[in-house]
């Protein structure tokens, strides 16, 4: 079970800015307070005969008995003070009086009162144009109602402080509620306003080398990285905290930065480094008597322990928690306590405690209005009830765990979706078995879709809505862009099949204990779902267990996956430049014959008997790296001898990626002929010099320049080869184009944060080689770049190594060839490991040669493979790399 950690949050102590400071310097007159003071008769204050000098005198008795620690008598005392002020019109004194009442209300958590007071004192501020003190009341309320957890408001008292002190130019103070608004907008799941507004607030500290304030907005801006599952970025801002932290002396923001911290450790399966951390902070934590932060690191020591599968610690270090939250009445660590108790019981198989549990933490968290743990606790109590056994309550928390998480995405950027989906994956995991065990399998697929590649089509669906606009396309056809925001029902997924006339076949990846893992960590895969659509519409479902692989030398389907490529020859190491790999024929072929077995045989009677028959693979996670048309059955036989293979990240991409095509041609005419690419072909080969990288020398490429001068021939049409092949010329060319076809180097993990050897850091990975055109341009045409390109290609043909390789994320394959659909390529072909040269310039020529002949891009694939399997029948590390993605036709 994932956690949020206490002091996340950068809200100002209560009474910092409103203070006790009673102002005695304000008035004059004072009889001492020796002189027996005591208090005026309120028929005095009635009749309007008292005079400043006894108003003051009340109000000094007040302030002696808050320093007694009389609080209820000072507040006694004060309002008798108040109502003198007021019958005075002593604005100062009404004004200074209910700052006092405000905060002593505040100190006794009388939070009605406190607001109340507080609201007439804002309003006297106004009247009297005190902007100090406005911002006081308005930062204050704020304060209070962040406290209190009702974050909308404080959103609205914190919004009015910040014009306030950005009139007044107070640099601190803006730092600091930028930093408070930050964090309302994270618990209210909006990311993306999260990390701007820190990062303002982050500026501002940094230029008033203020540090103190720069390591909180640090875990504030860190905790908002983990919130959206990006945890490499989280936890390098989380020790750049600690270490300033450390630097000034700071314990408290020391304690919450190591919290932090073990976190995320925990996040990345690292359990010992993780209890290290929180040992840590629990020991700060206990040494300033920090009830909340102690709270905090018992539920985060619960958490690991839980995870590790010790339930006895885990339940000891939740009851500790929980006991504490409740004694210092903070709801939100109360509700955390309460679910992770929830997780334990349920694995006791108490399943009514573990119910019970779930639902008073739910309670709290819809209180508080947190949506993104109130999905998480959704999440818990469905799996709670899965495992009672009530299949339509179990069912129906899942579903509102799934529409809660949906929301959460909204408004975030692509990059940013792809990484909180990645911490999504099992809820929708969960719901799919819970509907298969409910034998509702099309009700399944429905969310299989719903879980997969929802950024890849909201893309999408915004170039089809911008190319709509440009045309001036009816209301209809931009509002069915727009719709995307919800998957496609079985009624659709049946009109795609039907409307693709294709066999559409997608998998699912069950993960054993999946419940037990946190954040975007996964199990060992258990089973596969499998559903298969016929051009008819029909849909079957069938499933394969994959336990038995853990018996086995694989361990994994993961394993036998990247197996497979090894023994095909295929190297993995993901370099440029890579030495020849040997291949173990006997060894390839078992392999690929156990993945037939597992992915292929299970539905091999509900596949077209016609190997002209379009059948579209779907897969998932390691899936997406199956060289499908080399898997073989028992006699032998490769699956492209058998059907004709395209694969989509999803059912409802492929739907979109119809739409742009069939869209387009009522635009420019459907011309079936390879001609109808001869004035509008971008041929790029063995661009000259290569860019020059750290690390990495790229060499030339000769065999792709003959490929690209070969392909142009045919095409009759010019080639873009060595130095004309600029990253400038490129990027003109590229919208005009009709067909892309870039022989050339690709860098898989560029702009990754596994790519260091690359020399930068982007949002999405992959990059292609072109020629530098001056010293400050390095060549790279990147993924990022890529999918900002308004393309009208039918066809981009990548002919490089990797090319439709990528990080695999829930969202599918994150790399160049995402960039391209996405950008409004209809169909891209790419390869999933660097071909040798020889054969990848055969094959490209012979597929263009197909494609004379007929309309059909995955035909003609089919038959360029076929003709190459002749030629190298036990050597599909030639042939079986391609893959086509997208549309067929």
């Amino acid at each position: 079970m994932q956690k949020e950690n206490y002091g996340l949050c950068l809200i100002l102590k209560i009474c910092k800015l409103i203070n006790l400071t009673i102002l005695l310097t304000l008035f004059t007159g004072f009889i001492p307070f020796n002189a027996g003071l005591t208090t005026v008769s309120a028929s005095l204050i009635a009749q309007k005969t008292i005079n400043r000098q006894q108003a003051d005198r009340i109000f000094k008795q007040g302030v002696e008995q808050y320093q007694a620690k009389q609080l209820h008598s000072a507040i006694t005392s004060w309002q008798q003070a108040l109502t003198a002020y007021r019958t005075l019109k002593d604005r100062p004194g009404e004004a200074t009086t209910l700052k006092n009442l405000s905060a002593v209300y505040i100190e006794l958590a009388d939070y009605p009162q406190a607001i109340a007071h507080l609201q007439q004192y804002l309003n006297l501020t106004r009247e009297v144009r005190d902007r100090q003190g406005e911002e006081a009341a308005l930062v204050t309320l704020g304060d209070i109602y962040a406290n209190q957890e009702n974050y909308t408001k404080a959103i609205e008292y914190y919004q009015q402080g910040l014009i306030v002190v950005r009139e007044s130019k107070q640099s601190l103070a803006e730092a600091i509620i930028l930093g408070n608004l930050a964090k309302a907008y994270r618990i209210l799941g909006k990311y993306n306003t999260a990390i701007e507004l820190n990062q303002k607030a982050l500026q501002i500290s940094r230029k008033l080398k203020d540090r103190k304030t720069e390591a909180k907005i640090l875990i504030n801006l860190g905790n908002a990285y983990k919130s959206l599952g990006d945890y490499d970025s989280a936890f390098k801002t989380f020790q750049e905290s600690l270490q300033i932290a450390r630097e000034v002396k700071d314990t408290v923001v020391e304690a919450i930065a190591l919290g932090n911290l073990g976190a995320a450790a925990a996040d990345q399966q690292k359990y010992d480094q993780a209890i290290t951390f929180h040992e840590q902070s629990l020991k700060i934590s206990e040494s300033i008597n920090d009830a909340a932060g102690k709270a905090s690191t018992l539920i985060n020591l619960g958490s690991n322990y839980y995870s590790l599968g010790d339930r006895t610690k885990a339940l000891n270090y939740y009851q500790q928690a929980l006991e504490i939250a409740k004694t210092a009445k903070n709801n939100k660590l109360e509700a955390e306590a309460l679910g992770g108790l929830g997780l334990v019981y349920e694995d006791l198989q108490q399943y009514p405690q573990a119910i019970q549990h779930q639902q008073q933490s739910l309670a709290i968290f819809q209180k508080i209005g947190d949506p993104a743990a109130q999905g998480m606790v959704f999440n818990n109590l469905g799996h709670a009830f899965f495992s009672a056994g009530k299949l339509n309550e179990a069912e129906s928390q899942l579903r509102n765990s799934v529409k809660l998480l949906d929301n959460l995405r909204l408004g975030l950027s692509d990059t940013y979706k792809v990484s909180i989906f990645d911490t999504q994956v099992s809820t929708y995991n969960l719901l799919q078995q819970i509907l298969i065990t409910g034998k509702k399998p099309e009700a399944a697929l429905e969310v299989s879709e719903q879980g997969r590649a929802r950024a890849f089509a909201e893309l999408l669906a915004r170039k089809l809505t911008t190319d709509s606009i440009k045309a001036n396309s009816s209301v209809k056809s931009v509002a069915y862009s727009l719709s995307v925001d919800a998957a496609p029902n079985i009624e659709k997924i049946r009109q795609i099949a039907r409307q693709q006339n294709a066999t559409l076949v997608e998998y699912t990846i069950i993960p054993h204990d999946d419940f037990k893992f946190r954040g975007k960590q996964r199990g060992r895969e258990q089973e596969l779902f499998i559903w298969v659509v016929q051009p008819s519409g029909k849909v079957d479902f069938r499933r394969r267990d994959l336990k038995f692989l853990w018996q086995t030398e694989y361990k994994s389907l993961e394993n036998l996956v990247k197996n497979s490529r090894k023994y095909m020859g295929v190297n993995d190491s993901r370099g440029i430049i890579s030495a020849e790999v040997t291949v173990d024929q006997q060894s390839q072929k078992k392999q690929l014959q156990q993945l037939h077995e597992i992915l292929v045989s299970p539905i091999a009677d509900l596949l077209p008997s016609d190997p002209k028959a379009n059948v579209v693979f779907i897969p998932q996670e390691s899936l997406f790296l199956v060289p499908f048309p080399a898997l073989q059955d028992q006699n032998g036989k490769y699956l492209i001898e058998q059907h004709t293979i395209l694969t989509a990240p999803s059912i409802q991409v492929l739907d979109l990626t119809r739409t742009l095509r069939e869209r387009r041609n009522k635009d420019r005419g459907e011309n079936a002929s390879i001609k109808r690419f001869q004035s509008s072909a971008l041929i790029v080969g063995n661009p000259a010099p290569m860019p020059i990288l750290p690390k990495i020398k790229l060499k030339s490429l000769p065999e792709a320049e003959k490929e690209a001068n070969a392909i142009a021939q045919l095409l009759q049409t010019p080639a873009m080869i060595g130095g004309q092949a600029t990253k400038t010329n490129i990027l003109k060319q590229l919208p005009k184009a009709r067909l892309i076809h870039l022989a050339t180097h690709g860098l898989l993990e560029y702009g990754s944060q596994n790519g260091t050897s690359y020399g930068e850091d982007l949002g999405i990975p992959g990059a292609l080689a072109l020629a530098p055109l001056s010293k400050g341009d390095n060549g790279l045409l990147t993924a990022d770049e890529i999918i900002n390109l308004p393309l009208n290609a039918e066809l981009v043909v990548l002919s490089a190594c990797s090319t439709g390789e990528g990080r695999i994320s829930g969202d599918g394959v994150i790399g160049l060839s995402r960039s391209f659909i996405s950008a409004g390529t209809e169909s891209v072909l790419v390869s999933l490991w660097s071909v040798p040269d020889a054969p990848t310039a055969e094959l490209m020529t012979e597929f263009y040669r197909q494609l004379q002949q007929n309309n059909n891009k995955a035909q003609s694939l089919r038959d360029a493979m076929l003709k190459l399997v002749k030629q190298y029948p036990d050597t599909p590390k030639n042939w079986a790399a391609f893959t086509l993605i997208g549309e067929a036709r």
